[in-house]
């Protein structure tokens, strides 16, 4: 199972200009559609006087989510040169906006597929990368007896420790990368007096990168 992929670490804008008309390439990290809605009226806010807001973006650990919208460019000039530059850098969680601002001379297709893909691929180089990895929450209950055999146990997970509770009944909740979830489900409920389940909940934390 894929539980790690790259983001970008943070938003980033970057300006191409040709023949009058200014593009800028702005990109965003993102975690689900509902940013991606409020990101672009943002944007649209911001920028209300350009003539296009043009823009990709990628979902998932796969990236298979995606859209592109070329918002009254040319069909093919905007929205999939800008998806191009996502996946070129092999990047995901991330919305890619430009907003153009027209200069009085057409670019004809090939100068707008230019300008769209440079403008983000400008944008993309000043944000940064990051790494995404999907976590999985658990939770653990067992017997004050049985304490000992399963922090051994997480000991050797090493879990990213959420809550717990330590009586003669102790609980915690713990948080696993999602590729060894199941594994970790197993060796715990494998203890006598353990019962370890899924909480149903699959997370992205962002680990940046030290560069």
């Amino acid at each position: 199972m894929k539980d790690a992929y790259l983001s970008i670490a943070g938003e980033a804008r970057a300006v191409y200009r040709d023949r009058g008309s200014r593009f800028i390439g702005i990109v965003i990290p993102v975690g689900s559609e509902e940013e991606i809605r409020e990101n672009l009226e943002r944007f649209r806010k911001e920028f209300h006087d350009a003539r296009h807001h043009c823009y990709a973006y990628r979902l998932g650990p796969d990236g298979l989510q995606w859209r592109v919208n070329d918002d009254g460019e040319p069909a093919g000039s905007a929205g999939k040169p800008i998806l191009g530059q996502l996946l070129s850098a092999g990047v995901s969680d991330v919305l890619a906006l430009v907003v153009r601002y027209f200069g009085g001379t057409k670019l004809g297709v090939p100068g707008l597929i230019q300008a769209y893909k440079t403008s983000v691929r400008e944008a993309l180089s000043d944000a940064g990368m990051a790494t995404k990895v999907l976590m999985t929450r658990l939770r653990v209950e067992f017997g004050f007896e049985q304490m000992n055999p399963v922090m051994k146990c997480l000991k050797e997970i090493s879990p990213e420790i959420i809550k717990n509770q330590y009586d003669t009944q102790c609980m915690m909740e713990i948080r696993v990368r999602a590729s060894l979830a199941e594994s970790c489900m197993d060796r715990l409920n494998s203890l006598e007096g353990v019962k370890c389940r899924n909480m149903d909940e699959a997370l992205a934390l962002t680990k940046f990168s030290d560069n």
